[in-house]
């Protein structure tokens, strides 16, 4: 692994998370002398929690020396992303210019940017990303992009096998309700790691808001989510845009929120989201405060999806 910028920078899904998996299970400070000397640059255009406390534990857990920059809260300079850009507006310096000279101060950059919801053609060349990928000339690790979230999607397929450790549970990815436009980032990387590891998956979501066909293969993708839960072993809810007109909220309806009555249909299915939620409008109280309710120990597994990966780039420089 060069970097880390999709599921395609992997070899083997179900290694990676299985070795995530053991890492966790192992003893305390045993790979905190892996990352010695070695600097990881976390670089911020977007608001995090969960993403940024999680990395920068996994980097202070392989002994690496850790530095964090806002770069969309004020930390530095307005950057130009425009190829060719005359640069005679707000924007002081150019994003390639950036990108080259963050990594000359570290030995992984991670990156952490979202979707403009703007344009699908400017959102699928992931601009932020892949001018980093280009530039630097260290390893970059996605934190979250126009396109994807695979920290987020390891960590998620890790919380599954943890509870279903062999076979193929059945899978449910659920739009849910939200009161405004949300990337596809998170549900486009569920839906393939989902499929890497050979889950039974379905995705449940009304008409406008389909994934990209790259994103869903042959996963099928219902319109009635009462029918999607029947026998479900794992219900993932997650909001996302329209994909036609892109970026938009096209519809609102209630009955999407999941709430106790949806999962009594399923296989006494565990319930999984990535965090933060919002309480009684994609998922009821009564389902997230529940037994099956998975989403606090999902959101502890980032730190491991983050160590894993960020061990498997350490030691690629060893």
């Amino acid at each position: 692994m060069n970097s880390f910028l999709s599921i395609d920078s992997v070899d083997d899904v179900q290694a990676l998370v299985r070795r995530g998996l053991e890492m966790k299970e192992g003893p305390i400070g045993a790979w905190n002398g892996l990352g010695e000397g070695r600097t990881l640059g976390m670089i911020f255009m977007n608001p995090s929690l969960r993403t940024r406390l999680s990395t920068q534990k996994a980097g202070l857990n392989l002994g690496m020396n850790v530095m964090v920059m806002n770069a969309g809260g004020g930390d530095g300079w307005n950057l130009e992303m425009r190829p060719g850009a005359v640069m005679d507006g707000d924007a002081a310096e150019h994003i390639v210019d950036a990108a080259r000279v963050i990594s000359e101060y570290c030995d992984i950059v991670a990156l952490r940017s979202f979707a403009t919801l703007r344009s699908r053609e400017e959102d699928r060349r992931d601009p932020v990303l892949s001018t980093f990928a280009r530039e630097s000339s260290v390893p970059v690790v996605t934190m979250e992009s126009a396109l994807g979230h695979p920290l987020q999607a390891l960590a998620d397929m890790m919380t599954i096998r943890e509870r279903y450790p062999k076979g193929t549970p059945r899978v449910v990815l659920s739009w849910a309700p939200h009161p405004r436009a949300l990337p596809q980032a998170v549900p486009n990387s569920f839906a393939r790691w989902a499929r890497a590891m050979e889950f039974d998956l379905v995705v449940a979501n009304p008409q406008g808001y389909d994934l990209d066909d790259s994103v869903l293969g042959d996963v099928p993708v219902m319109r009635n989510q009462e029918e999607a839960f029947d026998g479900a072993d794992v219900i993932y809810a997650k909001n996302w845009s329209a994909s036609e007109p892109y970026g938009e909220v096209i519809e609102r309806d209630r009955s999407w929120m999941i709430d106790s009555d949806d999962m009594a249909r399923t296989n006494n299915a565990i319930f999984m989201h990535c965090l933060p939620v919002r309480r009684n409008v994609v998922v009821t109280d009564g389902v997230l405060d529940s037994p099956r309710s998975v989403v606090i120990p999902q959101a502890g597994n980032r730190e491991f999806s983050a160590q894993v990966v960020l061990a498997s780039l350490l030691e690629e420089m060893a």
